[in-house]
């Protein structure tokens, strides 16, 4: 088995301790701090205070400016929208190395989804907008795996961002390797049920851009590859997706098993199809029989193993 790279990961100071709310305080997240932090390296950043704002400082809000979300100072109307972007194009080269960010969420800086924007005189919504520089940031980099704070708490959401950012370092540690067309054509077929727990048409997109390997340029190839691997496991996965991913295994190692272990595997397979289960029931039976029968295959897959154990992100009874 493969040891998988240690992701770096963009994060709002704030979220992992450091004093930098407006207020003076910190919005320390313990998943980031006490789970996550054991298996990735951070890349702390905060907008606000990069630019010089100060802690503590007048609060921000986002306000429409003739159809425009501009980042405002309660206390003196300056507006600092351009600068908070900038920050993202400063560290622009660092942020090209990274495998996720996580921003603060109901932040005028980070804030990624659903901030409120106000009019003119700052006494009424217009609606809702995105902080300055989680805007840029996503602008910059549109394949990276990005969640705020506040949908973390989510099981589901959570699972999946994880998820996403170990992906994303197996395929940047690739593409960074100096990779032969062996190489790419082996890691596709490790990420084979990944892929296909996601969506099974981006599955045989990617593996139609693998099958022009030797024929388009390298850079051509890792391009094509990187974006429709991104994108294909930026959808959101279901129970049957899952379910059809697990059977796939199944049919690996059926041959092998005997009547008794043949019904467990399936029941276990279908009491997380109805919801009765979590997912990490079937992938534990799954991957202990896969070991036991020494099945190279499918013990391989990155599906079984698609980040640390010790993460947990699949006991949950999820939808």
């Amino acid at each position: 088995m493969n040891t998988p790279p240690r992701p770096v990961v963009g994060v709002s100071s704030c979220l992992i301790g450091a004093p930098v709310r407006y207020n003076g305080g910190h919005s320390r997240y313990k998943f980031l701090t006490e789970e996550l932090d054991r298996h990735v390296d951070w890349l702390p950043v905060c907008p606000e205070a990069e630019i010089g704002l100060g802690v503590p400082r007048p609060t921000l809000r986002l306000q429409d400016s003739e159809g425009s979300d501009r980042v405002i100072s309660s206390k003196d109307g300056a507006d600092h929208t351009d600068d908070l972007a900038d920050v993202a194009d400063r560290h622009l080269r660092e942020l090209r190395r990274l495998d996720g960010y996580v921003l603060k969420n109901k932040s005028p800086s980070c804030g990624l989804y659903a901030l409120p924007v106000f009019d003119d005189n700052a006494d009424r919504l217009r609606g809702t907008g995105r902080g300055a520089f989680a805007a840029r940031l996503t602008a910059l980099l549109p394949d990276l795996p990005v969640e705020e704070q506040g949908r973390l708490s989510d099981a589901v959401l959570r699972e999946h961002f994880v998820e996403r950012v170990f992906a994303h370092a197996r395929l940047r540690t690739l593409l960074d390797s100096g990779w032969r067309p062996r190489d790419l054509v082996e890691f596709h077929a490790r990420h084979k049920l990944q892929l296909m727990a996601h969506s099974p048409e981006g599955y045989r997109e990617t593996g139609r851009i693998v099958a022009r390997v030797g024929t388009s340029t390298p850079e051509e190839i890792a391009a094509s590859y990187s974006e429709a691997f991104h994108r294909t496991l930026a959808v959101k996965s279901s129970r049957g997706k899952h379910a059809n991913a697990l059977q796939h295994v199944f049919g690996m190692i059926s041959p092998l098993l005997d009547d008794a272990r043949r019904h467990d595997l399936l029941a276990g397979i279908e009491e997380y199809r109805e919801g009765q289960a979590p997912l990490s029931l079937p992938v534990a039976l799954l991957r202990h029989h896969c070991a036991a029968e020494d099945v190279a295959w499918a013990d391989s897959q990155t599906y079984l193993r698609p980040y640390p154990d010790p993460l947990r992100l699949r006991h949950p009874v999820a939808v």
